[in-house]
């Protein structure tokens, strides 16, 4: 497997806009792995306990603002914890973000202590993630957490 790291701390050194580096990396994680399927970032909008959708990599999505508790995101937003789901179909509380997807991964962004957003993948594999997958995105979402200034919408 192609280490991705240097790749991403790459992005992250650049001078862009953190919209610019969040774009790059959605768009480097989907053409280089090749069961990232789609690729985005959702963060708190607000005040409101709710995530909005930010950058992404992959087909649009109805899924722009997720309210707290409601599909794997929301239940990150809750829990603070990483959630892998092997096989969206036998999750009770999942969104549907299109018929071929089969699993997901969604690993949360913290800054200063406060859950601020999240990574989240979905794959056309049933089963697609491992613990390398976790470590690569707590990566990347360490690069956002030291680069975003809050609030960011």
């Amino acid at each position: 497997m192609k280490d991705l790291k240097p790749a991403i701390q790459k992005i992250f050194s650049q001078k862009n806009t953190i919209n610019q580096k969040l774009q790059a990396v959605c768009d480097l994680l989907k053409k280089e792995k090749q069961f990232y399927d789609w690729v985005g970032f959702y963060f708190k909008n607000g005040d409101k306990k709710e995530l909005k959708l930010a950058q992404f990599a992959g087909k649009p999505t109805e899924h722009v603002i997720i309210p707290f508790g409601k599909g794997i995101c929301g239940q990150v937003a809750i829990s603070n914890q990483n959630f892998i789901v092997e096989d969206v179909t036998q999750q009770d509380n999942y969104i549907s973000c299109g018929i071929d997807v089969r699993s997901e991964i969604v690993i949360p962004i913290f800054k200063n202590g406060e859950n601020i957003g999240q990574i989240d993948i979905d794959s056309h594999t049933i089963n697609a993630f491992n613990e390398d997958d976790t470590k690569l995105l707590e990566f990347v979402c360490e690069l956002v957490s030291s680069d975003i200034k809050l609030p960011v919408f």
